[in-house]
Parts: structure tokens; C-alpha cells; sequence
């Protein structure tokens, strides 16, 4: 990885959780019952079904290859049945969740961010397998 895309990652990381922090400790005002209102439950659902699809996912990935063993393989299993990249797949449910639950334009901005950022990598891994 070119050590510009892992300063502009890391960057816009840094910046993220800041906005994320800031607004959920000093400017979010919910209700009591905020905890059983559907938008939460349901983001909170959707954020935790991302999460394990994602877990999984890095799972088959880091198995993916015996020790010593090099070269392009495809992943087989778990929601790589149905998508290129799962653990992206996984990742955009997980953030789209947080953003329901968090009911919040910060939240929803970086749900649409990654969904372009990781689209655009899916995209790029889908033609390294079809090569």
C-alpha cells in the first residue's frame, strides 16, 4: 500500500471519529426512550448483523492461504457466496446501522462515504477475479 493512501486513510479515520465523538458527547440530544424507538433497534440490528458478516468475513480472508503459500485466490463461503468483497459488504451494513441508530447527519455522511470508498474497491477486486 502507497504510503499516501495510508496517511489519507489514517487522516480521514483521525477525522471521523472526531466528528463522530464530538457530536454524540456534545451536541446529540435523544430522548429517554430513545434505546426502544425502531430507528434505533433497527440500525442497531443492522449495525451488529454488519459487524458479524464482517468478522466472518476477515476470518475467511486471513485462512485463506496456507503458510508459504502465494498467489490470487478466490474466497468461498460465509456471504462470499453471494459478493465479491463480504468484508466490505459487511462494513457498509455495519456503518448504515450506526447511522439509522445514531439518527444523525454525521453518522449518515460516513455511511454514504464509505459505501463510494468501498464500492469503488469492490469494484477493483471483482475485475482482479475475473482475470
Amino acid at each position: 500500500m502507497p504510503l499516501y493512501t495510508f496517511v489519507l486513510a489514517f487522516v480521514f479515520c483521525i477525522y471521523n471519529g472526531y466528528l463522530q465523538s464530538r457530536y454524540l458527547s456534545q451536541y446529540a440530544v435523544y430522548a429517554d426512550d430513545w434505546v426502544t424507538d425502531p430507528r434505533f433497534l433497527v440500525g442497531f440490528c443492522l449495525w451488529l448483523i454488519g459487524m458479524l458478516i464482517n468478522i466472518h468475513s476477515d476470518h475467511i480472508l486471513r485462512n485463506l492461504r496456507k503458510p508459504g503459500e502465494t498467489g490470487y485466490k478466490i474466497p468461498r463461503g460465509g456471504f462470499f457466496e453471494y459478493v465479491t468483497a463480504a468484508n466490505y459488504f459487511g462494513e457498509v451494513v455495519e456503518w448504515c446501522g450506526y447511522s439509522l441508530a445514531s439518527w444523525s447527519l454525521q453518522g449518515g455522511a460516513f455511511a454514504l462515504f464509505t459505501f463510494c470508498i468501498l464500492c469503488t474497491r469492490a469494484q477493483q477486486h471483482h475485475q482482479l477475479s475475473l482475470t
